[in-house]
């Protein structure tokens, strides 16, 4: 009787249907899976200390400038703080499905998370280091058993462990001072590595996949270890209980009103954009100097890109609640639907363009020529994801998730009837 049950349990387990899809948060994923990779390309095209110093490497006059304000101004970190939204919104839905089923939502949860960091895992030091699976999959551990909380405590709480982060650098910052000379060689040389590293960075990733693979550990250790600690953990955990409270709001699913998006908008940029702009301003007048732009530096943007990124995600919801949405917002809602997918695909795509066992661009292109790259990339997923979901039911990381996720092989091909 109770193998039964059990076995009537895990037929009723399954993921949501297309049909089933809140188109709201299909296009939100979409806008943030192509606008993170404005400042993924970075990381694929260059040394990793050029991702938080831009005088690190590389040319910064003229476009390349130009390229390089606008990139830090509308992507850095606003598009990441939307997919930590966001993921913790579809903590709260796949939770109450699977309950309404009267399963035990935590089995899903943990199988869904456990999956999900062994593929970041292999992603990270298989293919690129700077991958963000693993912190989403460790958070979404931590976030899950305070999914019934009330929506203003989720939000108080989330801004308050967002907050974490910003105090640990300010600490950082102010203790500076006091370190021994000894202590400023791993900062220094993380933050303006002298040409011999930058160097031995370079050749290993203009090599074969296997000469990445030293420069790939590193960085995905480092990642994984203290900057998860002192920065992703706060940072994701936190907006994750946020993105709890706008779902419960009704705020990712389009459900307020008009004046409510038009207002969030124009509060989210007349507040976050000015902020951001000054902290670029106050980093050039300091000469991006360690002491200052590396702990003090980056908390005008650190908070102003909260605002951007709700001001982001109300811009979308007014699109969504457009009339009649156009091919435009249906290509974004595939692409969004497609996401884990897109995402590694962009890390295939991105490491053959500028990788060793590739075309072997690294450390080759500018920025101004990386930004094409986004374009490219951005115009392809926006073409393929929607063709591919004609004729499947998912995309293939998605349907591979998901079968591990519930046990079972899920249905990929449409059948003819259902498209018709």
């Amino acid at each position: 009787m109770e193998e039964t049950r059990a076995q009537a349990s895990m037929i009723q387990a399954s993921p949501i249907a297309p049909s089933e899809r809140i188109v709201s948060l299909d296009v939100l994923r979409g806008f943030a899976i192509l606008g993170i990779l404005i400042m993924n390309v970075e990381s694929f095209s260059m040394i990793m200390a050029a991702y938080i110093n831009p005088t690190a490497f590389g040319d910064l006059t003229g476009l390349n400038r130009v390229v390089w304000i606008l990139s830090h101004v509308l992507a850095d970190e606003k598009f990441m703080s939307i997919f930590s939204m966001l993921f913790g919104a579809g903590i709260l839905m796949i939770a109450g499905r699977s309950e309404e089923k009267g399963l035990k939502a935590g089995s899903v949860h943990y199988r869904r998370s456990l999956w999900l960091i062994l593929i970041g895992l292999m992603h990270a030091y298989l293919l690129w280091y700077g991958d963000i699976l693993v912190a989403y999959g460790v958070c979404a551990l931590i976030v899950f058993r305070f999914r019934k909380a009330r929506p203003e405590r989720l939000l108080i709480a989330g801004l308050l462990i967002v907050s974490v982060a910003s105090l640990l650098y300010l600490s950082f910052g102010y203790s500076m001072q006091y370190w021994p000379e000894e202590a400023m060689e791993g900062p220094m040389r993380s933050w303006m590595p002298d040409s011999e590293h930058a160097a031995e960075e370079i050749a290993a990733y203009q090599g074969g996949w296997l000469d990445q693979m030293s420069q790939r550990i590193t960085g995905a250790i480092v990642l994984q270890t203290f900057v998860f600690l002192i920065w992703q953990v706060w940072r994701v955990v936190g907006l994750m209980f946020v993105g709890m409270a706008l779902l419960t709001w009704g705020v990712l699913t389009a459900r307020r009103s008009t004046r409510f998006y038009f207002t969030a908008v124009l509060v989210g940029f007349l507040v976050g954009f000015p902020l951001i702009i000054l902290g670029v301003y106050r980093n050039f007048l300091a000469g991006w100097s360690l002491e200052y732009s590396m702990f003090y530096g980056p908390q005008l943007n650190y908070w102003g890109s909260l605002f951007v990124a709700f001001g982001y995600i109300c811009v979308i919801m007014l699109l969504v609640r457009a009339a009649r949405p156009g091919i435009l917002i249906r290509a974004l809602a595939a692409t969004g639907r497609m996401a884990f997918t897109n995402y590694i695909m962009q890390t295939l795509i991105c490491t053959t363009i500028f990788y060793g066992h590739g075309l072997g661009l690294y450390a080759r292109m500018e920025r101004k020529e990386q930004i094409l790259v986004v374009f490219c990339v951005w115009v392809l997923q926006l073409i393929v994801s929607p063709i591919w979901l004609k004729h499947f039911r998912f995309g293939p990381l998605e349907w591979l998730w998901r079968s591990l996720t519930y046990r079972s092989r899920q249905p990929m091909r449409i059948r003819r009837e259902e498209a018709n």
